[in-house]
């Protein structure tokens, strides 16, 4: 018997393979929703643009409080909290200053949160479905690098915003349904 080998309660992959299709539901609709609204950016536009933050805030809550009851690493999420809580203030100031404004605080989020996702499913690894996770932070942090390009370019839009949340949803699926397929040691 290995006792290095980590077990994994079978529970972890069910909570966060329900949390990733949550996530995949929500993202499809607001991507839906800000594509419709995206310009010019008003108030409904500016709101959905801070819900977006809060809900991936309140999704890492729910992903902490799984990974505490099954003794998982739960560090990159406090950090995904205070990002997308900050970055849920700073998008409600930017709206008021307009899209290029916008642009930068998300895609200072995309960056930074891109990476923490990257470096929590690198740490989930051992729990299975965690590869679409790995490239879909690297994709947010080179697509946060691109919003921060596209602020500074006439014609800034932030129809490209609800492409990324859609992208990123469909990563959130894909993880799911392979953690349906997963079966930890």
């Amino acid at each position: 018997m290995d006792t290095l080998v980590r077990t994994t309660p079978a529970d972890v992959p069910a909570a966060l393979r329900t949390l990733y299709f949550l996530r995949f539901a929500f993202a499809a609709v607001w991507a839906a929703l800000l594509f419709a609204t995206a310009e010019p950016l008003g108030a409904l536009t500016a709101a959905l643009l801070v819900i977006y933050p809060l809900f991936d805030m309140g999704c890492a809550v729910a992903d902490i409080r799984s990974a505490r009851r099954n003794g998982g690493p739960a560090r990159g999420l406090y950090v995904n909290i205070a990002l997308s809580a900050l970055t849920a203030v700073g998008l409600a100031v930017a709206a008021t200053s307009g899209i290029p404004a916008v642009l930068r605080v998300w895609g200072a989020w995309a960056v930074t949160a891109g990476i923490v996702q990257l470096v929590v499913g690198a740490t989930r690894r051992q729990l299975g479905g965690q590869w679409p996770m790995i490239v879909s932070g690297a994709l947010s942090t080179l697509a946060g690098a691109s919003f921060l390009a596209q602020a500074d370019k006439d014609g800034a839009s932030l129809t490209n915003l609800a492409g990324y949340a859609f992208l990123g949803g469909v990563f959130f699926l894909v993880s799911a349904l392979r953690l349906g397929r997963t079966r930890p040691a």
